[in-house]
Formats: C-alpha cells, structure tokens, sequence
C-alpha cells in the first residue's frame, strides 16, 4: 500500500527584526511595507497576494492600503537601489506597486489564511510597535537636548552680563577719590 505524502511543511521561523524594519519605508507620510516585501515574508507570490487583496478590498480602505503613483514608484525604488535584497528594486516597472500601512500589514495575514501568515502579521504589528516607541524616545531625547540648549544659553547670558559687571569693577577710576 502506497503511503500518502504529506506536504512538506515550510518554516515557520521568523526572520530577524531588522530585516522587517528595513523593508518600512515611508509614503505620503506614513511608515508602510511594499505589496513584494510583504508577500515575500508572507511566503507567498505578489500575485497572489493582490488577487487576495482585490478579492477583499472591502477590508482594505484608503488608510490601510493604497496604490502608489507612477512618482512615489520611482522615488521609492530609488531609495532601495543601495538594497539589493529588496524587492522593491526587483520589481516589474511596469506596474506600481501597493503599499500597506501597520493596520493594512495585519490585514493582509487576515486574508491570506495560513499558520505563517497569521504569524507573521502579529510580528509585523510588533515592529511597527517597536518603531513607534523608538520614535517617540527620539522626541522625547530631542525635546530634553532643546530644554538644556536653552537653559545653557540663559545661562550664556547670565555669565557675559557678569564679566561685563566684572569689566567695570576692574576698571581704573576716571575720576580720583579724596583730597586735592
């Protein structure tokens, strides 16, 4: 009796953070993930990934998802050619490519169906989660480093108008003191 075979099961390790945070870039002023990179980490084609999305495009409005113009294409694969492993550069001109914001990200895996990309939608959400901390430390930073560049500059202030003080104390007298 011949034995069934199983399909092989593909790897549900997930790839190292730092390799999802490259693959955000930013479009029309939002952190986002291109329609490639998310099918490629998804493990499915871009195609297929479309279909999907086209097929529920009901559960894809415009803040989380959106096609990008023929310029913000060209600006964006620009800013990936130094990237060779990203898909970005890779892909076919002919066709802008969409692109999904965190909300549109977990959407995606929603739709797709399967064990990797149920997990992989959580994991995305994380480092979009992971950004924005990082990102409001950063404020955080900088709003502390503008306090202190301005109170060191009162201070500036206040220790020229004491040199000044000093200045004049040291002075000879222009007039002298006492009997003539």
């Amino acid at each position: 009796m011949p034995t069934k075979r199983s399909r092989p099961r593909r790897n549900l390790a997930l790839v190292p953070i730092e390799v999802v945070e490259r693959r955000i870039a930013m479009a029309r002023g939002l952190k986002v993930m291109v329609d490639s990179d998310l099918a490629e980490l998804y493990e499915v084609e871009t195609r297929v990934l479309v279909q999907a999305i086209k097929r529920n495009s009901n559960r894809f409005p415009a803040d989380f998802m959106f096609q990008l113009s023929k310029e913000e294409a060209a600006a964006m694969r620009s800013q990936f050619v130094i990237a060779s492993d990203s898909a970005v550069s890779k892909r076919n001109l002919r066709h802008r490519p969409y692109v999904f914001t965190e909300h549109g990200a977990l959407m995606v895996s929603s739709v797709l169906k399967s064990e990797r990309a149920a997990k992989m939608g959580i994991y995305i959400v994380r480092v979009f989660v992971k950004l924005r901390e990082m990102l409001s430390r950063n404020r955080n930073l900088a709003r502390e480093f503008e306090l202190l560049r301005e109170q060191q500059q009162r201070q500036g202030k206040q220790i020229e108008q004491v040199f000044v003080v000093l200045g004049r104390l040291l002075e000879p007298p222009k007039r002298r003191i006492g009997f003539k």
